[in-house]
């Protein structure tokens, strides 16, 4: 039994000879006997005086250090988003026209008279162009689905019916007509000329205008602008007085690319942030604060119609570009392009 019990059991059989008590009872009283003896002992015990040394305390002197501090800045990502759907895969290409071919397979079989009647010049045309293709489908190459070799359906290597420009080219010729033939023409056949639709790829891709907005329509394009000192960067600025993210996010954009341009900053809240420490922190003695970096705050913008001109921008920059994702990492910084890749679209 521990010696602190054994003295509170002593004590409670002097007072209570035929008291029995547990042993959580019986710690209890001992704390509280040695409480009561300490504060006794306190209080007959003068207040304690210091040693007597011949050294005085050291007096209360401000802090020399300087306190550790980041600028705030807001930067915006504006882009323009993709205009067009993205080039398919090969395996895409091939599923897509057997589909179309395996609908032929499955459907009624297409009621001519219903919509041409016997003898019209409409006749003549179905005629004419059922012959060159087999099959009421325009786009789907010469194929008979009704023939005994309809089950082959597939599209074989080094076809080209599967590719889009091939099937944009067999709807043009379906859509050509032939015009009646005057009095004393050839008998060369006359058609009638379709508009072809707009490429894919625009005169600012064959030319590599990297300020456009008009090219790789497939893919998500980036306003970076660049400094003085050469660095390109997102539009950034540092908060003035109270304004919020957003509202900094609005100054900047016409700071920068003037007022030619309709943008919508998306939300509230920003994508990411990014610090960029400095290799040699500035000391504000003024402020008594140590400046060890930046601090971005990355807002989501959106171009609408216009074009950036930076003409009269109040930040001293020197050119701009509109570029994608695997084009910014040609022109950014090592540490600036791995602090934000994961935050850009990939297409």
């Amino acid at each position: 039994m521990p010696k602190r019990h054994e003295v509170a059991r002593q004590i409670v059989a002097i007072k209570r000879p035929n008291t029995h008590l547990c042993q959580t009872c019986l710690l209890s009283l001992h704390h509280h006997r040695l409480a009561s003896t300490a504060t006794a002992s306190a209080a007959q015990t003068g207040p304690i005086e210091p040693p007597p040394s011949g050294r005085a305390l050291p007096a209360n002197t401000p802090s020399t250090s300087l306190r550790t501090v980041y600028k705030i800045k807001a930067s915006v990502m504006l882009s323009r988003p993709p205009v067009l759907t993205r080039d398919l895969t090969p395996f895409e290409k091939a599923y897509f026209l057997y589909q179309k071919r395996l609908n032929e397979r499955l459907a009624l079989p297409f009621s001519r008279y219903f919509y041409y009647q016997k003898g019209t010049p409409g006749d003549v045309e179905w005629k004419r162009k059922i012959k060159e293709r087999l099959t009421p489908a325009r786009d789907i190459g010469r194929y008979n689905a009704y023939a005994k070799e309809g089950w082959n359906d597939e599209v074989l290597m080094g076809a080209r019916e599967s590719e889009p420009e091939e099937q944009v080219e067999a709807l043009l010729r379906d859509a050509e007509v032939e015009l009646p033939k005057g009095e004393g023409e050839e008998e060369a056949e006359v058609k009638e000329v379709v508009a072809k639709p707009m490429p894919r790829v625009t005169e600012a891709d064959r030319v590599g205008d990297t300020k456009s907005l008009n090219r790789l329509l497939q893919r998500t394009l980036y306003l970076v602008v660049r400094k003085g000192n050469g660095r390109w960067w997102f539009p950034s600025d540092g908060l003035v007085g109270k304004e919020s993210l957003h509202t900094a996010a609005e100054r900047i954009l016409v700071q920068t690319g003037g007022l030619n341009m309709n943008t919508w900053i998306v939300g509230n809240i920003p994508l990411c942030h990014y610090v960029r420490n400095y290799s040699v922190p500035a000391k504000d003695k003024e402020n008594s604060v140590e400046i060890r970096g930046e601090k971005y705050f990355f807002m989501k913008g959106r171009i609408m119609a216009g074009q950036a001109n930076l003409k009269d921008n109040a930040q001293g920059l020197t050119d701009f570009q509109w570029l994608a994702k695997d084009e910014l990492q040609k022109v950014l910084l090592s540490r600036d392009w791995s602090a934000i890749k994961n935050v850009l679209a990939e297409r």
